[in-house]
């Protein structure tokens, strides 16, 4: 069986026919300073099935992660120029990597440095020199943890995603709610008028008029809005009154100029009890309206 040899990063790659592809391969990164250690591990791993990454240093170990970020880390502590302490700081501060679980390795066995990688947000710890077995079991476990975050992750830019779809969609029918509410409202509004010739363009030109007069009264948009809706439907009581006194073409007598103004009132019953606030308005509007 030929087996097809790739190079990738430090680590010599060996695949043979009917392998995974490399991409759905757990990534795992292995960072010390000394080629032995490197390379033992990687002995460990690569039977498992694994994507290994070598770097020799910390540098090295976060421009690896940039290009190719890992599933987990092995990182070693005791390392020249770039500690591993340093390393686990700079990508548990850093939200793109912060979700990649950190295998401190090392030598050291002081309470205070396991507390100091604790604190800079090492994940578990493997003492050198390391056992195949225990190696086995930490990368599968954290393999599980890193598994999850990114199903995580996934979900919530999924949800995400949908949320401001949803949220787009709804603005779009709020708005297409409003545009039918104050057509409605002219169109009834015109309903009331009926008989009224031009009723319509003076129903519209008042509406226009009172708003810009509350815009420039410097009145607050809730408000302003409210009188776009609420104007239309200021001589609706107009629809009570009699033709032969609403279409007179002669000046009103007395007693029909006392039922004329019965529209406000007629109005205003017509508008009353609505819970919605620019119904309440109208209904102010309507019963003041001469």
């Amino acid at each position: 069986m030929k087996a097809e040899v790739k190079i990738r990063g430090a680590a010599l790659v060996l695949r043979f026919p009917g392998d995974k592809d490399m991409k759905d391969k757990p990534k795992i990164l292995v960072v010390d300073d000394e080629e032995r250690n490197l390379r033992l591990i990687e002995a460990m791993l690569m039977p498992l099935g694994y994507e290994i990454i070598l770097a020799g240093s910390g540098k090295e170990a976060l421009e690896k992660v940039r290009d190719t970020p890992p599933d987990v880390i092995l990182l070693d502590i005791m390392m020249p120029e770039m500690d591993g302490f340093e390393v686990a700081k700079n990508l548990k501060d850093k939200e793109e990597t912060k979700i990649i679980p950190i295998v401190m390795i090392t030598v050291l066995k002081e309470a205070g440095d396991r507390v100091k990688a604790l604190e800079v947000g090492a994940d578990d710890f493997l003492t050198k020199p390391v056992e195949r077995t225990e190696l086995k079991a930490r990368v599968q476990s954290l393999l599980k943890v890193k598994a999850y975050y990114d199903h995580m992750r996934s979900y919530e830019k999924n949800l995400e995603v949908d949320v401001d779809k949803r949220t787009k969609e709804l603005q779009q029918a709020l708005a297409e709610l409003k545009a039918a509410s104050i057509d409605t409202i002219y169109r009834l509004a015109e309903a009331a008028e009926y008989k009224d010739a031009g009723t319509g363009a003076h129903i519209k030109r008042m509406s226009n008029f009172a708003v810009a007069v509350a815009r420039r009264m410097g009145l607050s948009d809730k408000t302003v809005k409210a009188i776009l809706y609420a104007v239309p439907m200021h001589d609706i009581g107009k629809i009570g009154i009699p033709d032969q006194i609403l279409l007179k073409p002669g000046k009103l007598d007395p007693n029909e100029w006392e039922i004329m103004k019965q529209h406000t009132i007629i109005g205003g019953r017509i508008l009353s009890g609505s819970d919605a606030e620019f119904i309440k308005l109208a209904e102010i509007i309507a019963s003041h309206s001469s």
